[in-house]
């Protein structure tokens, strides 16, 4: 089965296109579950998307 591509752009390459999860942070709570924190990933605050950059031709 062939994948879907969004039309925003590609895939941000530091969150893999999951910009926001929840972290834990070792602690639990009376009722023993465990306390998380909320994160969005900081270099695509939050889109899952990567703007696309032009390719520039490099001679040495």
């Amino acid at each position: 089965m062939t994948q879907h591509r969004h039309a925003q752009g590609r895939i941000c390459p530091n969150c893999d296109g999951f910009p926001r999860v929840a972290v834990a942070t070792g602690t639990r709570r009376p009722d023993g579950s465990r306390t998380t924190a909320p994160v969005t990933c900081p270099a695509c605050q939050g889109s899952g998307t990567a703007r696309r950059t032009a390719l520039t031709d490099v001679q040495g």
